[in-house]
């Protein structure tokens, strides 16, 4: 226990680092691109942003998970990730689309643009997201969410070797149309990310399920446990980005019907060994016992026949009392 929350403390330690050096990055590209008139700085900042909303997201995931459930929130909440992350991607879409016009305008009128500046506050930007990266590409490979963060400020990283190259071009042959034509490739980059933040958004709060299960294939699992005949009513859907939850029924064979909770438990372990699905609710049942020679056996069933063969009144007056 002491070790996971040792884990955690060096993890958040690792986002605010990240967070604040991030800020810092996009505080001087949003002032240099004013200051040297170029929108690729200004849509690289907008990419920056982006980074930052998702280092802000993966931080926030942490402290969240560490928060009780209460009786009128019994998943906590884990939610507020997903909402944030709609607001995120709608937000970045309006901003790409803003940026989109302005490069069109740009490229049918060109403007000078300060390319010498332009060039520095790009690689300081570039220096910025390798040092974030380099501080989280330790934990990438232990935890789904801080991967999900290196992989943006990776893109940013990206982005701002484009905007360095088209300093150069600019400084070397005077053509600033460049500026233009980068930004419009960063504001596609941009576009998509968001488009595929809220579409992921959308389908958590959907119920959808997560885009790493077959539901076809946990079936089949599930069937091939001992004693199980079928499975039915399966749902399967996310609570957030790294908490999966799975419900379904059970039918099990009669000569299992003992040891139901054998059952469940084997197929909880494969659940989350295989799918990482640690939130269940499993309910057994056993449908061929309702025609099946044990219940049969419990049944009341009236023999008329060999009392009345026997007349033994007592004994029916007994059964019919019963």
């Amino acid at each position: 226990m002491a070790e996971g929350n040792h884990f955690d403390r060096k993890l958040t330690k690792g986002f605010v680092f990240a967070i604040a050096l991030t800020s810092v990055t996009f505080v001087a590209e949003v002032i240099g691109g004013l200051w040297t008139n170029s929108l690729a700085l200004l849509s690289d900042a907008a990419h920056v942003f982006s980074d930052l909303f998702a280092l802000a997201l993966s931080l926030m995931a942490i402290k969240l998970a560490s928060r009780p459930a209460t009786d009128r929130r019994t998943y906590g909440w884990h939610r507020a990730e997903i909402l944030a992350s709609l607001i995120n991607g709608a937000t970045l879409l309006l901003m790409a689309v803003g940026i989109l016009f302005e490069a069109w305008r740009r490229i049918l009128d060109p403007q000078e643009v300060k390319s010498l500046e332009m060039f520095i506050i790009a690689t300081v930007g570039l220096v910025m997201n390798l040092i974030v990266a380099s501080r989280l590409h330790g934990h990438s490979h232990d935890d789904l969410n801080v991967r999900s963060a290196f992989l943006h400020v990776i893109g940013d990283a990206i982005a701002s070797v484009g905007v360095i190259l088209g300093g150069v071009v600019m400084l070397l042959t005077g053509w600033y149309v460049v500026d233009a034509l980068v930004s419009v490739a960063i504001v596609l980059i941009i576009g998509f990310g968001a488009l595929r933040i809220m579409r992921a958004a959308v389908h958590i709060l959907l119920e959808g399920v997560p885009p790493h299960i077959d539901i076809n294939e946990i079936v089949t699992k599930m069937r091939a446990v001992e004693g199980v005949n079928d499975v039915h009513h399966l749902h399967c859907w996310s609570i957030c980005s790294h908490i999966t939850s799975l419900s379904a029924h059970v039918d099990v064979e009669p000569q299992f019907r003992l040891r139901q909770g054998q059952i469940v438990g084997e197929i909880e372990e494969m659940l989350e060994h295989d799918y990482h699905i640690t939130h269940t609710t499993l309910q057994c049942e056993c449908s061929s016992c309702l025609s099946g020679p044990v219940i049969q056996q419990l049944e009341h069933r009236p023999r008329r026949s060999s009392l009345c063969s026997h007349g033994k009144g007592p004994r029916d007056h007994d059964h019919h009392h019963s």
